[in-house]
């Protein structure tokens, strides 16, 4: 299966030779970073008892979401993941997150009450 037929959107298979398939758009315009609002929480919910930092609400294009996530990973020093618009980082960081997400311009809320 080629890369194309992954983002497929809506039809999985046409028996219809001129079918015109719709595609997913990838490259989501990223917002400004003063216009971003980001919801910083931990999140504990089948990790096996393990918490993340859950950075969510990201509007933009994977590559600023990766980019936004080393800065974080990289100040935190630990590892983590970012897709669909959310960014992971292992460990509970809820406040250290937020106060970089300030200084990088951000608008960040925490969420949770610990």
């Amino acid at each position: 299966m080629g890369k194309n037929k992954s983002k497929r959107k809506n039809v999985v298979y046409s028996t219809n030779p001129d079918y015109q398939f719709e595609y997913d758009q990838e490259d989501q315009e990223t917002l400004p970073v003063n216009q971003q609002k980001l919801y910083v929480s931990i999140d504990r919910k089948m990790r096996k008892g393990k918490s993340v930092t859950l950075i969510e609400g990201f509007v933009g294009s994977a590559d600023d979401l990766k980019e936004l996530a080393k800065s974080i990973k990289t100040a935190c020093g630990v590892g983590g993941t970012s897709k669909n618009g959310e960014i992971m980082i292992q460990g509970e960081f809820k406040d250290k997150v937020a106060d970089l997400l300030f200084k990088l311009g951000y608008n960040s809320v925490k969420k949770g009450g610990y």
